[in-house]
């Protein structure tokens, strides 16, 4: 299928040159044909071509909302009224939700066409979309490698054409890190952007939705849409919502802080590296600025991140007990054993591993020592981004340190596929806005991109400068 953006089909259905019911069958089809890449749980196939159906006659009536025609996938953590939604958790097999999310509501209510729920890993945990109870997503630039994780059903349903865009959520880089596996742009908005409602918790103080779009121009109008207030979700902000599609272009100089640090990482691929020199290079030649600063912090931050976000999780997850909804062990006989074995059958290992972890650190013995000190960690990671952000309008750095990596290649050690994360957990640490900006392809033939952070609820300044980067990279990547 011809990949086109949103505003240029609503133009061809409009022109009557097509229409929302042909689109919608062209990707059941490739879905169906792609079945082996595991990126759709399930489709809701009748639904979203009866809705494609009154919404070609929205458009061309004129009547039409800003998302009309939009095929869309939501991540496996987002709720749909009347739908299965089960963060990929035996725990939550066959449950439906009794209420939308509020992205939900706001996509419906714009004219988008959902097409299906996505896989996932486990309530959002994991670096490799490895993690899901129903088997891995594979990418599909190349079957063998991961998609990334946690939100990989997500990049690799708009990497594969089997929808327009997709919604995911980022706690530590679940959208920026595959989206970067698979070529795709992905954001993750600054905290309180959009509301929370009707996710699936991990960490709540670290959990955003956000999209992952094939163009620049379908994310700043998906964003747009599910942006905002409520006041269902009390640490949404009531901050205004900027027209960010009509604003992706950036006509200033710009001075950007190029974080040394992660260049001299030892774990970073050498092309990965050379990439961002390149683009540093390009965009100082258009006459920005390109300072290098340090950013001391970086060995800190994943376990930093891995203290705090497994001791929400812990509490987060404990509402999942067997007793009121999902799972319940055939072998409980009493209170007790009805926690005990509804848990354990119904949590995969790694969402084990982080409850117990996060339970752990917030024991009144290692409260002090873990949690309390990861907290002044978190605010010494975000007083210093403030810092550069004074000084320059955005942080360039990459979003991953390699490219895809093998299936299984990490399963066996959990450390090494949590610092997967070690260039994408500073912007959830900060409560920040990023973005990965899909500019390379390595001599392995694997995408991969680049990321910016800008200062808080700066996502049209933050969309504009990854407009500017796609555009400045993109002779090199065509």
């Amino acid at each position: 299928m011809e990949r086109v953006s949103l505003g240029t089909l609503q133009s061809k259905i409009a022109a009557g040159e097509t229409d929302c019911m042909s689109v919608v069958r062209e990707y059941l089809s490739r879905i169906d044909q792609n079945r082996h890449l595991n990126a759709f749980l399930e489709t809701y196939d009748k639904e979203a071509l009866e809705r494609a159906s009154a919404i070609t006659q929205k458009i061309r009536d004129g009547q039409a909302g800003k998302l009309a025609g939009l095929v869309i996938g939501l991540k496996d953590n987002i709720s749909f009224k009347g739908h299965k939604v089960s963060a990929s958790s035996k725990i939550l097999k066959g449950f439906e939700s009794v209420y939308n999310a509020t992205v939900t509501e706001r996509l419906l209510a714009e004219d988008a066409i959902i097409i299906g729920r996505l896989n996932c890993d486990e309530f959002a945990m994991g670096a490799s979309n490895e993690n899901s109870a129903y088997g891995p997503v594979l990418n599909y630039a190349d079957n063998s490698k991961v998609p990334g994780g946690s939100s990989g059903g997500s990049a690799v349903a708009v990497q594969a054409g089997l929808c327009m865009a997709a919604l995911g959520s980022d706690t530590g880089g679940s959208i920026r890190q595959p989206a970067s596996f698979t070529g795709t742009f992905g954001l993750k908005p600054t905290y309180g952007r959009v509301s929370r409602w009707g996710l699936l918790a991990y960490a709540s103080s670290f959990d955003q939705i956000g999209p992952i779009t094939n163009n620049i121009e379908d994310m700043a109008l998906i964003l747009e849409v599910i942006s905002g207030d409520d006041g269902r979700d009390a640490t949404c902000s009531d901050k205004p919502v900027d027209d960010f599609a009509n604003k992706l272009n950036i006509n200033r100089p710009l001075r950007i802080a190029v974080i040394s640090d992660c260049l001299d990482n030892e774990g970073i691929d050498p092309e990965i590296k050379e990439h961002v020199l390149e683009l540093s290079r390009r965009l100082e030649s258009d006459g920005h600025t390109i300072e290098t600063v340090s950013f001391p912090f970086l060995d800190y931050m994943v376990p930093c991140y891995y203290v705090l976000t497994t001791a929400e999780a812990s509490s987060n997850l404990s509402r999942y007990s067997g007793l009121m909804y999902g799972h319940r062990s055939e072998e409980a006989f009493d209170l007790n054993s009805t926690f005990v074995k509804s848990r354990s059958e119904g949590f995969g290992e790694e969402v084990k591993r982080r409850i117990m972890t996060g339970t752990f650190v917030l024991t009144a013995d290692h409260y002090e020592a873990y949690y309390t000190q990861a907290q002044k960690v978190r605010r010494v990671v975000r007083d210093k981004s403030i810092a550069i952000l004074k000084d320059f309008d955005f942080i360039l750095l990459p979003t991953t340190p390699t490219t895809a990596f093998e299936l299984g290649a990490k399963t066996e050690d959990p450390i090494a596929m949590y610092l997967a994360d070690i260039f994408t957990v500073q912007a959830p640490l900060a409560g920040l806005p990023a973005i990965s900006v899909p500019t390379g392809v390595h001599s392995n033939g694997m995408p991969f991109g680049v990321q910016l952070i800008a200062g808080d609820f700066k996502e049209a300044e933050l969309l504009a400068i990854a407009n500017k980067v796609k555009q400045t990279m993109t002779n090199e990547v065509e």
